[in-house]
């Protein structure tokens, strides 16, 4: 199992525009029609990765709490040629079975994930309501096998400062998990 860290984008970074497929419903989601005035969370998963199902039940727990405050969006950026569980059709079937209340987007051409600097799955990136990065980096300690109990201490710290107009901490650690499948 490969360990790959996020890249840690700058702090202040504007979020990149993008237009992709949403494998819920089939629809276009257009992240500037999707941005909310608090703050928007981008996630990158995939359906496979051993970090990402390590996670993903706290994930949905996380976006069910705050999703009246904040945006949410996933994001796969997987090659599906080599990596067919990452495909459009079993990320519909996996958002829902865990109830996703959230769009599960598929970056077939991996432009997204390039854009925005994403390195693997789990990395997850918290915006501003001005579309600044304020957080970058892991979820929390928790990873596969280290016996390290899953509770979003992290990224639920980021989003709490965030929405309660506070500073948020600059001393982030980067998340780790399976590198981006590229083509």
């Amino acid at each position: 199992m490969a360990r790959t860290p996020s890249n840690m984008v700058n702090l202040g970074t504007l979020a990149p525009s993008f237009k992709l497929l949403n494998t819920i419903n089939n629809e276009t989601v257009i992240s500037d029609n999707y941005f909310n005035k608090k703050g928007t969370i981008i996630m990158f998963i995939c359906n496979h990765c051993p970090f990402v199902i390590h996670v993903l039940d706290e994930i949905v727990s996380i976006t069910k709490k705050y999703e009246k405050e904040i945006s949410f969006i996933a994001i796969s950026s997987n090659d599906i040629v080599n990596y067919p569980e990452d495909s459009p059709e079993l990320m519909k079937k996996l958002a829902e079975e865990k109830k996703f209340n959230f769009p599960y987007l598929f970056d077939e051409t991996q432009e997204v994930a390039k854009k925005y600097d994403a390195a693997c799955t789990p990395d997850f990136f918290i915006y501003n309501g001005d579309k600044q990065l304020v957080y970058r980096g892991q979820l929390d300690n928790s990873r596969p096998g280290n016996d390290v109990p899953v509770t979003g201490h992290d990224l639920r710290k980021a989003i709490d400062s965030l929405i309660k107009g506070e500073e948020i901490d600059k001393n982030q650690k980067p998340s780790i998990g399976c590198n981006i499948k590229w083509k």
